[in-house]
């Protein structure tokens, strides 16, 4: 049998060349359209696979025959084919095409095996905690008017309106968010104190991101950002006062960090806070427009407090940054004296947050308004702080941050989950093309090509799942002597993950189609809504050029105190560099061992490249500052081995401590899936030489064995999300139905 043809490629499939090419110039349009009106048919009578149907008659497809028999003359068969194109009876074409029943949707729960795996273990292992209370959230979006309820196909889907207005969007947003709070469902999200209750928010909090990411962002803000400063730059003074009432809702919380003039440098915020001894006040100024605060999620509308960061100059002393409470609007919405606010108007995406602009006309504020678990300021306006360092007590001062950070990582890998089983559910019904003249249309899934564009991406999601697991029980157990690990694990997840979440929807967009581009099939709008993730918490290329750094002083700790390597999972530095095998057998790369080898080779070579040019850049006189920024190349290749790297160690002790049978053999699978896409994809294994040019060919295809493993288990895999039909889209399910007349009139 012929190779599949590839849906994508361009001319006639079922033809060895295109007609066009040997007719003469007067008669190549007419051929054209009557050959388009001929194909335009063929594809109305497309026919089930669930159906054994009626060919059409060979005279309607192509007559005498569809190839030249080998002693006709080539010339002379086709000038026979054109003969019958125009001589052809049209009501004889008519009466064959009719009588072969239209496309129909074939569920693919009929055609695919059963589950090789255990669905319901799979899922328990990716959501990692809480599954029980994520479903009863799922059921209580479902059973809501609210949270717009539409019959589509013959099913119901639950998705926000995204035809409403900005301020439309807004106002829902908001009632959803009262709604699921008379529901019991922020019950000690700030007051509970246990990483059981830290979890808890954490799993409800990614049910819904799978909504509505505006409804996640809006108290999201709220919650973990200004009741989380509250909760870490606070002392039991601000606990006492404002988290209670944070978890009620009596008062709304943002939070002002983000000027125009400066995002991811923190450092550099101009706004300025003066302390008046006199009144025991702080007096809080925007001295110029680039010191405006920008993107101030809840701002522009319903936000009563925030949290200001400000330079605090005491004396004339710039003591740094550090964060105030400050009233921005009265109970009944109205905006308070000297504070100005601004709407940030339409965006890409988010547009139920109400994005706001700050500016501060020397707004004075209690002294006890300072958070002041870092610093503090005496009635007499004495700076008070047991950290002397300003270096060491900005860290400490952002530290508590991350929570940020570990939500965008986990939330990205969810919108990747969405589009992957919205895509990978569409391709298991969806045809295209035939192998051979008179047979049904493959599945889009049955081609090598698309599933070597969605089923690696799907294995990188499952092995990212469980690092976004493993970073939120570090999270929540967490101790100052984990600060550093957090810090570094959440930046680089955050990168990393949600650049794979953007490539991954575009991927699922583009497999799609023209049904990828409607808003109400998600993954295309989830683009937009997406998009601010790569940005915010952090510019995605700032934070892989941090974690550089930190293994760079990692390295001088080790190598010039003569200490060995600990923490950061960076222990595999101490010993002997491993060995890579010439010779690549599937048994050797499909291998645990060879596979973490391989990446702790590349991570450590990185990492003494990267040191030694920066060492060699300031013995030539480089400050170390300059030293670090010129060799950006190094510090995202050692950014990415170093993400990467992690990703593979924690799928490994996932798959460790799996017991033995199905659910392990599947999970080798992916984790093979995973470890070799990424090693086909990083330039790094062929430009330092970590592979040969036959072994890297070898890789690339054991993948594309692997891609054709993972084929019949594509829908236990997107199953094992745990994703509600509902929250997925009419793609997902019965596309012709969801298209039809009757939906139009309903």
């Amino acid at each position: 049998m012929n190779a599949p043809v590839d849906p994508y490629s361009a001319g006639f499939p079922n033809r060895h060349a295109s007609p066009v090419f040997l007719l003469p110039p007067p008669l190549k349009p007419l051929l054209l359209r009557r050959k388009s009106q001929h194909l335009s048919g063929l594809h109305f009578a497309s026919r089930s696979p669930a159906t054994k149907l009626r060919s059409p008659s060979p005279r309607s497809v192509e007559s005498p025959s569809d190839s030249p028999p080998p002693t006709m003359d080539r010339a002379f068969w086709r000038a026979r084919v054109i003969k019958n194109h125009l001589t052809q009876d049209p009501c004889t074409q008519t009466r064959s095409l009719s009588g072969a029943p239209c496309l129909d949707y074939s569920p693919p729960e009929l055609a695919e095996p059963a589950a090789a795996f255990d669905v319901a273990a799979m899922r328990a292992l990716l959501d990692g905690h809480n599954v029980a209370e994520r479903d009863w959230l799922f059921g209580l979006m479902t059973q809501s008017k609210l949270f717009n309820p539409r019959r589509v196909g013959g099913r119901v889907f639950v998705a926000p309106d995204y035809n409403q207005s900005m301020e439309q969007q807004r106002e829902m947003t908001m009632r959803r968010i009262e709604f699921l709070l008379e529901r019991g469902v922020f019950e000690g999200w700030l007051t509970a104190g246990t990483a059981e209750g830290e979890l808890r928010k954490l799993a409800l909090q990614e049910v819904a991101n799978i909504y509505d990411h505006s409804l996640a962002i809006k108290f999201g803000v709220h919650f973990f950002l200004w009741g989380g400063a509250i909760q870490f730059f606070g002392t039991e003074r601000h606990h006492v006062k404002w988290l209670r009432d944070t978890e009620n809702y009596v008062v709304k919380g943002c939070f002002a960090m983000t000027e125009l003039g400066h995002g991811s440098n923190v450092r550099g915020i101009e706004t300025v806070t003066t302390y008046d001894p006199r009144a025991r006040e702080f007096i809080i100024n925007t001295p110029c427009e680039s010191a405006q605060k920008y993107w101030i999620g809840g701002a522009a509308n319903h936000a009563t407090h925030t949290v200001a960061f400000s330079q605090l100059n005491i004396n004339g002393i710039n003591q740094g940054v550090h964060a105030f409470i400050v009233q921005i609007r009265d109970a009944d919405g109205n905006i308070c004296p000297n504070i100005r606010i601004a709407d940030c108007g339409h965006k890409i995406g988010l547009n139920g947050v109400d994005n706001g602009r700050i500016w501060f006309d020397n707004v004075r504020i209690p002294r006890e308004n300072l958070l002041n678990s870092v610093a503090d300021i005496s009635p007499d306006g004495e700076y008070l702080s047991a950290i002397k360092d300003p270096d060491q007590r900005f860290a400490a001062f952002l530290a508590p941050l991350t929570a940020g950070r570990v939500n965008i990582a986990a939330s990205a890998i969810y919108s990747a989950k969405i589009g992957l089983a919205i895509a990978i559910r569409y391709a298991l019904s969806r045809r295209a093309f035939s192998i051979a003249p008179n047979q049904p249309e493959v599945l889009l899934l049955d081609y090598p090509s698309h599933q070597q564009r969605l089923l690696p991406l799907l294995a990188k999601t499952y092995a990212m799942s469980f690092s976004a697991n493993h970073l939120k029980m570090i999270y929540v157990k967490r101790t100052p002597e984990l600060n550093k690990t957090i810090h570094i694990l959440s930046s680089a997840f955050k990168a990393s993950f949600t650049w794979h979440n953007m490539r991954t929807l575009q991927e699922c967009r583009e497999a799609c189609g023209g049904q990828g581009l409607k808003t109400e099939n998600r993954i295309g709008h989830l683009k937009g809504e997406k998009d601010v993730q790569s940005t915010f918490e952090g510019d995605n290329n700032v934070l892989m050029q941090q974690i550089s750094k930190t293994l760079f002083a990692e390295y001088l700790v080790a190598r010039k105190r003569n200490k060995p390597f600990k923490g950061l999972g960076l222990e595999h530095m101490n010993g002997p560099c491993p060995v890579l095998p010439q010779q690549l057998p599937s048994t050797v790369l499909r291998s645990d061992q060879f596979q973490v080898d391989a990446f702790h080779v590349r991570e450590r070579d990185l990492l003494n490249r990267f040191a030694e040019e920066i060492l060699q850049r300031q013995a030539q006189g480089e400050r170390k500052e300059h030293a670090l920024l010129s060799s950006y190349q190094l510090a995202e290749d050692l950014g990415r081995a170093f993400s990467e790297r992690c990703v593979l160690q924690n799928f490994v002790e996932v798959e460790e401590n799996s017991p033995a049978g199905s659910l392990k053999d599947m999970l080798a699978l992916l984790r093979s899936m995973y470890a070799l896409t990424c090693m086909e994809e990083d330039a790094s294994f062929l430009r330092y030489g970590y592979l040969s040019t036959e072994n890297a060919a070898a890789v690339r295809k054991e993948v594309a064995k692997l891609c054709s493993e993972l084929r019949p288990h594509a829908l236990a895999l997107v199953n094992s999300f745990g994703i509600p039909d509902a929250f997925l889209s009419p793609i997902a399910f019965n596309w012709v139905e969801a298209n039809s007349w009757s939906s139009v009139q309903h």
